[in-house]
């Protein structure tokens, strides 16, 4: 067998220590994690090998590894290490690593995983939002301004001209930001498997049919709660989605309108549309924070086996919460027709901003990230 030089990398050791893989130097390499895993492949099983080139510093070989995405972190090596290792936990921490290595730009990564950066970037859509409030006079007014006695956001803090180019700008730079990222994690992991040569299109049907079911979720032992609380949460965002995407289709005559041409759509159909997207929306936002619910309980149930996880994760449970709760309560408010309505409602598309907009940078690309480690996996015949 051909001799090979190990060039460890120091810093990178460190940095996974940083990163929240301080238990990494406790293991001792005797494969309980790969054993009890359930999602782990039989060819070239993990985390055992992940856990032995993060302990040599092998960086390209680790985040180039597709396997570090295949876990889903259910902790069942974690609640089984003899030597409190933790495995799961470090390549949680690993994972985050992938996205500073493979995200544009990277240094986003560092600011959104980081608490001292936190107020900068709520303070980016916070200040967006206060200018157009301002150039639309709403400061001036102190009465409450409403129309018929409805509180109206559309006419009174700003036009949904507004929040729909905001969004849709944002939208598209997480977008491209995140294909730039996967289109590079998919050239590593290709550079480190070039013969990975099975059907694409078959890899990606299968990838989708087993996300929509959330069938690896359900193989862990651990954390048995994660698979229902997951996929509250998976399907409420497609339900709030599609949501976004009624509305936007609603209010599009108006735009036509705006600008002098006029579709002659029935008005009824709008109306019609309009009863749609509230009752999705409102059932959509239900489930959302039912289901985000449901994930804190299971952290705080499991915390002794699985550990509670640090800012990196907490950040997204709580701005998925936040983003479900301010939702409902800007609806809620504007029927109340209280001024408190208006204040929620700038909250609400502040979260939402920053859920989305640093969405490649925050353990949202999590989803994307590891259905294209699936995708490679399955073609590449790994499972």
């Amino acid at each position: 067998m051909a001799e090979q030089v190990i060039k460890p990398d120091l810093n990178f050791i460190n940095d996974v220590i940083a990163s929240g893989g301080e238990s990494l130097k406790k293991c001792f390499q005797c494969a309980t994690c790969s054993v009890v895993c359930n999602v782990t492949p039989d060819d070239k099983p993990f985390p055992r090998k992940e856990m032995l080139q993060a302990q040599w510093g092998l960086k390209d070989k680790l985040l180039a590894n597709p396997d570090i995405w295949l876990c889903h972190q259910c902790s069942d090596c974690t609640a089984y290490c003899p030597r409190g290792a933790k495995p799961g936990e470090v390549l949680g921490a690993i994972r985050k690593m992938s996205l500073q290595e493979f995200s544009v730009p990277g240094f986003m990564v560092k600011m959104v995983n980081q608490p001292k950066f936190l107020l900068v970037l709520l303070a980016v859509p916070a200040l967006l939002y206060i200018l157009i409030i301002a150039s639309q006079g709403f400061f001036g007014d102190v009465s409450i301004p409403t129309e018929d006695g409805k509180i109206v956001y559309g006419k009174f803090l700003f036009s949904l001209y507004y929040v729909d180019t905001v969004f849709t700008a944002i939208a598209l730079f997480a977008a491209f930001s995140l294909l730039l990222g996967i289109t590079k994690y998919w050239k590593a992991m290709s550079a480190a498997a070039p013969n990975a040569k099975g059907s694409f299109g078959k890899a990606i049907s299968d990838t989708i049919l087993e996300i929509l079911g959330h069938n690896r979720f359900r193989k862990c032992e651990v954390t048995k709660g994660r698979a229902t609380a997951h996929m509250l949460v998976f399907y409420s965002f497609i339900g709030l989605f599609i949501t976004t995407i009624l509305a936007f289709a609603k209010v599009i005559p108006e735009y036509f309108e705006h600008f002098g041409t006029h579709l002659g759509i029935d008005s009824s159909l709008l109306d019609g549309l309009t009863v749609i997207y509230k009752i999705l929306g409102n059932i959509s936002a239900a489930a959302l924070v039912l289901g985000i619910l449901l994930v804190i309980s299971n952290r705080f149930k499991n915390q002794e086996k699985a550990g509670l996880g640090g800012y990196y994760d907490w950040l997204f449970i709580l701005l998925v919460a936040g983003v479900g709760v301010s939702g409902l309560l800007a609806q809620f408010l504007r029927m109340a027709n209280t001024v408190v309505a208006y204040p929620t409602y700038v909250v609400h598309l502040c979260l939402v901003f920053f859920l989305f907009a640093y969405a490649p940078f925050s353990k949202m690309a999590h989803m994307a990230y590891r259905a294209t480690a699936m995708i490679f996996a399955k073609q590449a015949g790994r499972e």
